[in-house]
């Protein structure tokens, strides 16, 4: 039975011959003559699409790039001790990295659109899923690569991997000065190689491909150690890497579910925020509307934070001080989000009248089929002040009608929408031209 099973998810089963997977490896390495055209086109495509906003055009660019090539020559040369192949996989990988950062920036500095889109954006901070997407999705690649029968994995693979889209971001950092997005986007596109690299190493070892054998046992030796030095340093910094970019996510999800429940639940509108993650302490910078806190909330929301277990950071509340303004302003607009204090008040009147808005789109059309004496049904929620401490929401039904409505009619339709709307107070207005009456 257990030997069923292994078959059943062995890999060696459809494996194509050794020889030939390490000669196709071996040709895809290189970028000259048509490999370097294709490679550029794909960096233009890619600076299009991020530029336009366009994640059908990103597909495409990453779908023809051939960036993928030198990074499993890399995660071969390792897993089988071929110094020469690493170095060309390396030297190539340089080569490749240097072109596309210098095409993408060569593009968006001519481009008059320099906008930050949310796909530039979502490049330039990565987290603990875009570790997990380029070991499995290298796994995936190099699994299908060792196949007879390629199958379909290889386009998903080179979507899922993105190389190309953060390389390009990179390319804007650099274009538009700033050092921020280039250096969060290079940070993905390393991650993304690092992981790609050990998921090529651990199938090769898996399939126990050959070691290069070398003329003499004492250079082979060395060569060895060198090589596995190199695997222990990608190695052991990827899975710190892993285990940052992990605790940092779980921070930055304390935060937030921090703020939606202390403030936002609460009425609050939280206007600026901001999380400094790599200080010592940390920081999290908030801005209230029209609401400023005194010196015994501050140290309150400050102790209830380290409550949740968030040790070693500051709550800091930006006060409307004179200055506030300003400094808010420019830090957003330095991450290309426009906001003004027209702006801030629409959100809060969205949020207000979001409130007593009715999301019962065929609610009309049933009141009208059951009680056909109703017209021009209008619905809606007001609020209601039993006494001066506290207000209730009522449902509110405005309607038109040919002859007045019998009072058992009225409580009817009153029974009727309570149990349908699962509200209890319910309001029948009727249309008058001199007014309107219950």
């Amino acid at each position: 039975m257990s030997n069923k099973i292994f078959d059943f998810i062995n890999l060696h089963n459809g494996e194509e011959e050794k020889s030939k997977v390490l000669e196709n490896v071996f040709n895809n390495i290189s970028f000259r003559g048509s490999n370097l055209w294709i490679l550029a086109c794909a960096i233009i495509i890619a600076s299009i699409g991020l530029n336009v906003n366009s994640t059908a055009v990103i597909i495409g660019a990453m779908l023809i790039s051939p960036l993928m090539g030198p990074i499993v020559g890399a995660g071969f040369a390792l897993g089988t001790y071929d110094f020469t192949l690493l170095r060309k996989s390396m030297k190539n990988l340089l080569i490749s990295t240097i072109v596309s950062l210098f095409v993408s920036a060569f593009y968006f500095y001519l481009s008059p659109f320099k906008d930050i889109q949310s796909e530039l954006l979502a490049r330039t901070s990565p987290n603990i899923y875009d570790v997990l997407i380029a070991f499995f999705g290298g796994l995936v690649g190099v699994i299908a690569i060792t196949r007879v029968e390629k199958g379909n994995p290889i386009p998903g693979v080179a979507i899922a991997t993105a190389l190309m889209p953060p390389l390009c971001t990179a390319g804007y950092g650099l274009a538009t000065f700033n050092l921020s997005y280039f250096a969060g986007a290079f940070y993905l596109y390393t991650i993304n190689c690092f992981f790609i690299c050990i998921a090529t190493f651990f199938v090769v070892k898996y399939l126990k491909y050959p070691a290069v054998s070398f003329k003499g046992k004492n250079y082979e030796k060395q060569i060895r150690l060198g090589i596995t030095a190199l695997v222990m340093i990608m190695i052991i910094p990827s899975f710190y890497l892993a285990y940052t970019l992990w605790n940092e996510k779980k921070f930055t999800k304390i935060i937030e579910d921090f703020i939606n429940t202390e403030f936002n639940s609460r009425g609050y509108t939280v206007i600026y925020k901001k999380l400094s993650y790599q200080t010592n302490p940390k920081q999290v910078d908030i801005a209230i509307l029209n609401r400023k806190l005194n010196h015994d909330e501050i140290a309150m929301y400050n102790r209830l934070l380290k409550e949740k277990g968030v040790n070693n950071t500051i709550l800091n509340f930006r006060q409307d001080d004179g200055d506030i303004k300003a400094e808010i302003l420019k830090e957003i607009t330095q991450q290309n989000t426009s906001i003004s204090e027209k702006d801030i008040t629409i959100n809060n009147l969205r949020q207000e009248l979001n409130k007593y808005k009715v999301s019962e789109p065929n609610l009309v059309k049933e009141i009208k089929v059951l009680f056909p004496d109703l017209k021009n049904v209008t619905l809606g929620k007001i609020e209601k002040y039993p006494n001066t401490d506290s207000t209730e929401i009522q449902f509110l039904v405005l309607y038109d009608t040919d002859k007045e409505l019998r009072t058992e009619d009225k409580d009817k339709i009153r029974d009727w929408l309570k149990q349908r709307i699962n509200m209890q107070d319910v309001l029948l207005l009727q249309d008058l031209e001199k007014g309107y009456i219950n």
